[in-house]
């Protein structure tokens, strides 16, 4: 199992995936909100959705965990 993690501080702007969804390596699986600007979240594997751990809105942190991939 792979995990998803942001790599800033940020605001979950938008989720892209859901649990079940079939992601390949480097799909964008969420895109977070800092200071304007819109940072896609990739993943770095290929699978299929375990877990979404974040809804929009959410603030998180560095290393915070985004998505499950199996």
């Amino acid at each position: 199992m792979a995990t998803v993690e942001s790599e800033t501080t940020a605001v979950v702007w938008k989720v892209l995936v859901g649990v079940g969804d079939t992601v390949e390596e480097g799909d964008a699986v969420v895109i977070l909100e800092s200071m304007k600007m819109e940072i896609p979240v990739e993943t770095g594997e290929a699978g299929t959705v375990t877990a979404v751990h974040v809804k929009e809105g959410d603030a998180v942190d560095d290393g915070h965990v985004l998505v499950d991939v199996s």
